[in-house]
């Protein structure tokens, strides 16, 4: 009887503080994706992958590296998308066949100077204003760089900025931290575990002049550009520097 009433006791608890349950997803529907050509104001035709998730909290625009090309982001943008941001990857000018074809540059003939690409990053900024939605720029090695100008340059269209091994990758060797300090969003970089790479994106923060800004600092692994992020390019850092990733997402994209 004893034992009873024991277990009647213990069952009474738990009606009253049942166990809580796993949190659903962010984003429960489907993912989808889609082609997307834009047009440049120069005009050229800029190919583009549009990745939309269900319930959106913003979209971020997403742009490769040098001899590179839109699917450098192919792993990237459906985890984005899982987690509730909508992306457009794109091909700029400046690039090549490190992740696939760049289709913007074989439509081309030939690649262009890093510089030139930037009409490609406004044109993706251009499209993203029918979304309605927070836009985020996220740059890779020269993009990262470039995407401190458009983000200068277009203050009220750009909620946040993620640049991944930034550097003063132009003729003036000042350009970049000179557009950094008219950015008016906050600012997430990271680099190479390589102390050149960590103090040319330090430097450029630096001369951001808002107080939302941070770097991320790999401790382990890291490599250049946004394929720090990959698994297969960084085994030991990959997960460390998505959940840095994600937490500055996190905070720029609340309430």
């Amino acid at each position: 009887m004893r034992g009873a009433a024991v277990l009647a006791a213990a069952l009474a608890v738990a009606a009253c503080h049942p166990a809580p349950q796993a949190p659903p997803p962010v984003n429960a529907g489907p993912i989808s994706a889609e082609p997307v050509t834009l047009t440049a104001a120069d005009g050229v035709q800029v190919a583009g992958v549009y990745t939309k998730a269900s319930n959106p909290k913003a979209v971020i625009l997403l742009f490769h590296q040098a001899e590179s090309g839109k699917d450098e982001y192919a792993l990237i943008a459906p985890r984005l998308a899982e987690a509730g941001y909508s992306s457009l990857r794109i091909d700029q000018r400046a690039g090549g066949n490190l992740y696939g074809v760049n289709e913007t540059v074989k439509a081309l003939g030939r690649s262009t100077l890093y510089f030139q690409a930037k009409p490609d990053m406004e044109a993706a900024l251009n499209w993203a204003q029918d979304k309605k939605l927070p836009v985020i720029l996220w740059g890779s090695s020269y993009s990262a760089s470039l995407a401190f100008l458009v983000a200068a340059d277009h203050p009220e269209k750009v909620r946040a900025l993620l640049a991944f091994s930034p550097g003063e990758y132009f003729d003036d060797k000042k350009l970049v931290a000179k557009a950094a300090a008219n950015v008016k969003a906050p600012v997430f970089v990271t680099s190479a575990q390589d102390g050149k790479e960590i103090d040319a994106a330090r430097d450029i923060l630096k001369a951001v002049p808002v107080a939302g800004k941070e770097q991320f600092v790999p401790k382990l692994g890291g490599v250049h550009g946004s394929s720090t992020l990959l698994r297969a390019k960084n085994p030991e850092g990959a997960e460390d520097a998505w959940k840095a990733v994600m937490a500055f997402l996190a905070g720029v994209t609340k309430g």
